[in-house]
């Protein structure tokens, strides 16, 4: 699946679906410095299922699986999920605060929320990502840069990272040196187009 171009509009991507998640709110100061990537799957391990979208819209199903019962009342967003076929939704506006980090510190600032975009990739630690997530996640990646300068290369990071010892996604799987490569590799055609 090759994705049409991303661009970003009153704080929205598109092309990219719409389903607005009631776990959010504004952020402290306005601020949009960091990008987290994150993984999930519902039930753990499955893909394609509407477990993800029914948990952060709050219409999670505690008797659809054993699982479910011990995460069904949390409130939990993410900006973006892109699925397995590259396909984004987006849950909550850039410049709204979704509630993707939890307790969480990145270079010694506490509460990442308040100032970071969430990207969650339908996926596990140890299974590796499609292709097309990697496509839609470099050229998703390249539009915040645009629309959000003080995201930086230094300032893209894991949940992991931010949550050292209580998260481990995106997990052993994610193949950060080839997003990082494909990333400044778009970033370079993008300036020698200009």
């Amino acid at each position: 699946m090759t994705n049409p171009p991303f661009s970003i509009e009153n704080h929205c991507l598109t092309p990219a679906e719409q389903c607005l998640s009631p776990n959010h709110n504004d952020r402290p100061v306005g601020e949009i410095s960091l990008l987290v990537i994150h993984n999930i799957s519902l039930p753990p391990g499955q893909f394609g299922g509407p477990g993800i979208r029914q948990l952060f819209t709050n219409c999670l199903n505690p008797d659809e699986h054993p699982y479910y019962r011990e995460i069904h009342q949390l409130e939990v967003s993410a900006h973006l999920l892109i699925d397995r076929k590259g396909r984004v939704i987006q849950f909550v506006p850039f410049d709204k605060r979704a509630w993707h980090a939890g307790l969480s510190c990145f270079d010694g600032r506490e509460a990442c929320n308040d100032f970071s975009i969430g990207i969650e990739l339908e996926g596990a630690d140890d299974t590796p990502y499609s292709d097309e997530q990697y496509a839609a996640l470099v050229a998703i990646t390249q539009v915040l840069m645009q629309s959000y300068p003080d995201i930086t290369l230094d300032r893209i990071c894991g949940h992991s990272d931010i949550a050292a010892g209580r998260k481990t996604d995106p997990g052993p799987a994610f193949d950060w040196q080839r997003y990082r490569d494909s990333l400044r590799r778009s970033l370079t055609s993008n300036l020698a187009g200009n």
